[in-house]
């Protein structure tokens, strides 16, 4: 078995776009369409994302995105694991890449957005544990009972 790459994603793949689109389907199927805040292809090919995949040999596992804010804040974008390597730390690992790459930029903070619905709990967990704190809404997000938002202040 290959061990897990991380790496910059050019967002040209079938393997990657057929994962982005199986996650656009699932936020529609949770969350009101209002609600949904999840990138499509073209969105996150955007000059102030990066986007980030993981792969064990050619096989996709998750991805996940970095989009800059402004100059000293970063938030976290479509992160997604592919079913068939839940619980195995993927996301772990993208979000951990995610982290380093911010502290690199020399970012003062991380922020996301994420689903208040219990099917967000594994989500909401995972940013806990890496240290990201509950707040309210930031850059142009308004208050939304179907969103959580969270931010991690980094050294």
């Amino acid at each position: 078995m290959s061990p897990l790459q991380i790496r910059e994603d050019d967002l040209t793949g079938k393997k990657i776009a057929d994962l982005l689109c199986e996650h656009l389907e699932n936020m529609h199927e949770i969350t009101p369409p209002e609600s949904v805040h999840a990138l499509d292809l073209e969105a996150l090919r955007s000059p102030e994302i990066t986007f980030f995949s993981a792969w064990e040999g050619d096989e996709l596992l998750g991805c996940g995105a970095l989009k800059e804010l402004d100059s000293k804040t970063g938030e976290v974008k479509s992160m997604r694991t592919a079913k068939a390597h839940r619980r195995r730390g993927v996301a772990s690992k993208i979000l951990e890449h995610i982290i380093k790459e911010a502290q690199q930029r020399a970012y003062h903070c991380l922020y996301l957005e994420t689903g208040s619905f219990p099917e967000f709990v594994p989500a909401r967990a995972l940013y806990t544990r890496y240290g990201f704190e509950y707040r309210g809404p930031f850059a142009d997000y308004k208050d939304d009972p179907n969103s959580v938002f969270m931010m991690k202040k980094l050294a």
